[in-house]
């Protein structure tokens, strides 16, 4: 006769390292439900806005994790900027779209090598990091950081990159692409992967859309939301498709992070070739007044930045909700009825970020 015992997940696991809890309900080696449980760090970043100065706190605020610190940086200046009436110089909106790019590669390949690690792929894991070099190599180079780049300020970027470097850029991310190409047929075409991967940890478009999934998570259930659709920084003026995936499955998420990486190769190679000359900051007065939610697309899908200003140099909010909390949700859904054996590829397939959820 089976019976349901109740399994912990977590919070430090081999597969996460970050403290993630799930109770899971198991009943005859499936997963009958999963229960969450977050909430192990306090960092109090979000109170700390109330205690530095507006420009001060773009320090924080890319610190908030260390994957995607610029595009959190520069999401907490757009409101800021919108707050104030800012209108920052379309140079540094292309140098934006540039390094948000950058980390985007930055952070798909450092995922990719720790699945690929995951499911015992020791080969892909270590050929995917050894790419993630060149990308980091680049981003210190012309930030001056690794992890993080401290260039997104309120009213434009802190540094500009020369035309020559531009160019050695390009160069260099081409080589990457037959690099990526070739490591991407052995990733999704390989037999083992498939079928450790298709038809697995299934989440519906209607699901996913109705539990809020955002990214990655929601277009690999084959809904086509973007937030660079909108514009912001310098996207309306760049060629941009999201990539989508009809699958619905962890394979579709999989490939939908696999091929932005050459989507965002399109983006810079066509950013450094449109990029206009001229300043890449402005001189930014008075004190912000109002409110104000600012968007953007993180590695992971959306995130929001909502800053509130009270007439003083010090804002009275910010509250930021990242990708990760938008995706736990969906995460329970996928797990519902899955092999207990599954969880974890399930789990990594979200690519959860604790540093980001945990504020």
């Amino acid at each position: 006769m089976s019976k349901k015992i109740v399994v912990p997940f977590g919070p430090q696991h081999p597969v996460l390292p970050e403290p993630l809890h799930l109770d899971l309900v198991v009943e005859d080696e499936k997963v009958k439900e999963a229960i969450p449980g977050v909430g192990y760090i306090h960092r109090g970043l979000e109170t700390l806005v109330q205690k530095r100065e507006y420009p001060e706190y773009v320090y924080i605020a890319e610190r908030i994790c260390g994957i995607c610190s610029f595009i959190h940086g520069m999401t907490y200046c757009q409101g800021v900027e919108t707050m104030m009436n800012v209108e920052v110089p379309e140079r540094a909106e292309f140098l934006r779209v540039i390094w948000s790019e950058y980390s985007r590669m930055h952070s798909h390949l450092l995922w990719l090598g720790l699945f690929a690690d995951s499911m015992g792929f020791e080969n892909l894991f270590m050929d995917a990091w050894r790419l993630r070099e060149h990308v980091l190599d680049d981003m210190e180079a012309t930030t001056g950081g690794r992890v993080i780049q401290g260039s997104a300020k309120v009213g434009g970027v802190r540094r500009d990159i020369s035309s020559e470097k531009l160019d050695e850029m390009v160069t260099g991310l081409e080589g990457i692409r037959g690099e990526l190409k070739d490591m991407m047929d052995v990733f999704l075409l390989d037999s083992s992967v498939k079928s450790r991967l298709r038809n697995i940890g299934m989440l519906s478009p209607e699901d996913a859309y109705e539990l809020g999934a955002v990214g990655p998570t929601l277009r690999g259930s084959s809904v086509a939301s973007d937030v660079r659709m909108n514009g912001y920084a310098a996207y309306d003026r760049l060629h941009f498709e999201p990539v989508v995936e009809d699958g619905c499955d962890c394979y579709a998420r999989c490939a939908v992070r696999a091929k932005e990486l050459f989507s965002s190769i399109d983006l810079i190679k066509e950013a450094a070739q449109k990029i206009p000359d001229g300043p890449i900051e402005v001189k930014v007065t008075g004190k912000p007044e109002g409110e104000y939610f600012s968007r953007a697309e993180q590695p992971r899908g959306e995130v929001i930045h909502y800053v509130k200003g009270n007439g003083t140099k010090k804002l009275a909010r910010h509250r930021v909700r990242t990708p990760t909390m938008a995706n736990i949700p969906p995460l329970v859904k996928m797990l519902e009825g899955c092999e207990f054996a599954d969880v974890p590829v399930i789990t990594l397939t979200i690519d959860p970020c604790i540093g980001c959820l945990e504020r």
